[in-house]
C-alpha cells in the first residue's frame, strides 16, 4: 500500500500523548497504522467506514 499521512515525525520526551486523525479525504477501507517508540514498533489495522 501507499503511505497516506504522517501524523507525528519527531522525538518527544516520555509522557502521554494524543494524536487526532482525520480520515475525511480517504476512502472507506482497511488501513494499517504504525507506532514506533524506542525499540518498540506496533502495526495495527484500522477499518474506516463512511
Amino acid at each position: 500500500g501507499n503511505e497516506v499521512t504522517v501524523l507525528v515525525n519527531e522525538e518527544k520526551p516520555a509522557g502521554k500523548y494524543q494524536v487526532n486523525f482525520n480520515g475525511k479525504n480517504l476512502s472507506s477501507g482497511l488501513y494499517f497504522y504504525k507506532i514506533t517508540t524506542g525499540n518498540f514498533t506496533a502495526v495495527r489495522k484500522m477499518l474506516l467506514i463512511k
